[in-house]
């Protein structure tokens, strides 16, 4: 089934080679965790479907026609391998990125073994199924955008997405990968206030507690690194979130 967002912000990296908006179709009978995860592929700018059974992936496939399916191995009626050996007969290239439970290591064979391209576990990182799909797409030939884009901007604070590096008025900042993807979503959100449910629904896994203050204590660790002595850039709005501006002059 067709989930569009008109709100998804335009892509820093990755298109289809036409230029349009690279396709996703998310197969996955949680409702929640294929929600969270649709929502981090729109941020990337990416068009994305949703399915909860494998008749409905196949149905939204041929909708479609996606670049890639990020596919549950288990689902009610029929299994990830009968999905994947039918989209493939219908698309030969489309990269299949399987998701499997952890100690389903039969799982994971088999579904390399059958053609898939890759695998997470569950429970995995959003940031994990992000890499791996790029990485997926990459090869598959899908293209960068303009050099210009890779760059985020906020006043003097500076991050090079590619390269994963962060300066602050021309100075390194060394952040760990948990640090960069906060500062990645603030960044990309500039002088929006973003709620912690936001961040905790973007930065960390899907099925990670939801506590609250661990958001507060990161935002503290990106505080001693950002702007210990500089004006500030990270800002609390009582009540609300966070959110990421120069002050004025």
């Amino acid at each position: 089934m067709r989930n569009p967002d008109t709100a998804s912000p335009p892509s820093a990296g990755l298109h289809r080679p036409d230029g349009s908006p690279v396709r996703v179709l998310v197969v996955d009978d949680e409702p929640d965790l294929a929600g969270i995860l649709s929502d981090a592929l729109r941020y990337e700018g990416w068009d994305v479907s949703t399915a909860g059974t494998g008749e409905e992936a196949v149905a939204a496939a041929r909708d479609v026609s996606p670049d890639a399916v990020v596919l549950d191995m288990m689902l009610p009626d029929i299994n990830g391998l009968d999905v994947l050996r039918r989209l493939r007969a219908r698309a030969p290239g489309v990269c299949v990125l399987f998701l499997t439970a952890r100690d389903a290591v039969e799982d994971r064979i088999a579904g390399i073994t059958a053609g898939g391209d890759d695998y997470v576990t569950k429970p995995f990182s959003l940031e994990e199924v992000l890499a791996r799909l790029r990485g997926l797409l990459r090869r598959a030939g899908m293209t960068r955008a303009t050099d210009e884009a890779k760059l985020l901007a906020v006043g003097d604070l500076v991050m090079d997405e590619d390269a994963r590096e962060v300066s602050r008025g021309g100075q390194p900042v060394d952040l760990t990968p948990t640090e960069f993807e906060l500062l990645r979503f603030l960044m990309r959100n500039p002088r929006r206030v973003l709620s912690k449910a936001q961040i905790l629904d973007r930065v960390w896994s899907y099925d990670f507690g939801g506590q609250a203050h661990v958001v507060e204590l990161y935002v503290s660790y990106l505080r001693k690194k950002v702007d210990a002595g500089h004006s500030p850039l990270i800002h609390t709005v009582r009540g609300v979130g966070y959110v990421l501006k120069p002050d004025p002059p």
